[in-house]
C-alpha cells in the first residue's frame, strides 16, 4: 500500500509518500510561507519523484490540529477532497501526536506543545508503544501552562519529561524553573512534524476505515471569533 501524508497545521510544511517499509520521499519546510499556495505543487512533485500516479495511492493521512485554525483547514479540505475524488479513505492524526513520534524510544514522558497565546499551550502528554507508535496519557488539552507543569511533575513521578515542539523556547524558562532537571529538551530537528509518521500512523489505521466525509479539525478551542459571536448570541445581540 501507497500513502500520501499531509502536515500543515502549523509553521511548517511537510508532504511524504510512504509504503509499509520505507519512505518513498518526503518534504519539510519551516519558512513564512503560504501553505495553500505551495501545498498542491509540493504534492505534485512528490508523487512526480515517487512515480506515483494518484490511482495508486491506498489512502491518505493528514494532520488534523490542533495548531493554526487556517494551517489544520488547508490540509484536511485537501486530504478529504483527494480521498473523496478516488474513493479510498482519509486518517486525521493528531498534530501533537505527529511531533511525539520524533521521540519513539524515550524512557519517559513525552510532552509536545504548541504555543496558543496567553500563557497557554497546546499540549499532550505520550509515552513510547514500542519503537513504532506513541500512547496518549489522557487528553489533548489547550491549558496555562504555568498551571499544568505541577500536574505533568506529579504525573512523572521523578521520570524525565522530554518536551518537543518548535514553540517549547518560548516556554523553556518556565518548564525548567518547574521540572528541574527532570525536564529534557530535544534537538531542533526533533522538533518538527514529519509527514513520515503521518503516512505509517495512516497505514496502521487503514483497514478501520476512514470516510472523508467523517474527517473533521480538532482544534481544541473556537476561534476569537467564533467566541465572540456565541458570547453575543448568549447575550441576545446576535438574531437569528
Amino acid at each position: 500500500m501507497r500513502v500520501l501524508a499531509i502536515d500543515t497545521s502549523n509553521l511548517v510544511l511537510s508532504v511524504a509518500v510512504v509504503e509499509e517499509e520505507r519512505v518513498l520521499a518526503e518534504m519539510t519546510t519551516n519558512q513564512q510561507k503560504n501553505h495553500s499556495v505551495r501545498l498542491m505543487d509540493c504534492i505534485s512533485e512528490l508523487l512526480d519523484a515517487t512515480g506515483t500516479s494518484p490511482e495508486q495511492l491506498s489512502g491518505f493521512g493528514v494532520a488534523n490540529g490542533p495548531g493554526s485554525y487556517t494551517g489544520v483547514r488547508i490540509g484536511v479540505a485537501t486530504a478529504k477532497s483527494m480521498a473523496w475524488s478516488l474513493n479510498v479513505p482519509v486518517i486525521g492524526v493528531s498534530s501533537l501526536e505527529v511531533v511525539a513520534m520524533n521521540a519513539l524510544g524515550f524512557p519517559g514522558l513525552i510532552v509536545p506543545l504548541f504555543d496558543a497565546r496567553r500563557g497557554q499551550v497546546y499540549a499532550g502528554c505520550y509515552r513510547t508503544n514500542g519503537l513504532e507508535s506513541v500512547e496518549v496519557q489522557g487528553k489533548e488539552k489547550i491549558v496555562l501552562l504555568q498551571e499544568w507543569l505541577p500536574q505533568l511533575r506529579d504525573l512523572a513521578q521523578g521520570e524525565p519529561v522530554l518536551f518537543l515542539g518548535e514553540d517549547v523556547r518560548i516556554h523553556r524558562k518556565a518548564i525548567e524553573q518547574e521540572l528541574g532537571e527532570q525536564a529534557r529538551f530535544a534537538s531542533p530537528a526533533a522538533n518538527h512534524p514529519r509527514a513520515a509518521h503521518i503516512g505509517y500512523a495512516a497505514l496502521r489505521r487503514l483497514q478501520d476505515g476512514g470516510s472523508a466525509h467523517e474527517l473533521v479539525p480538532e482544534y481544541l478551542q473556537l476561534a476569537e471569533a467564533e467566541a465572540k459571536w456565541l458570547a453575543q448570541k448568549q447575550a441576545g445581540a446576535v438574531k437569528e
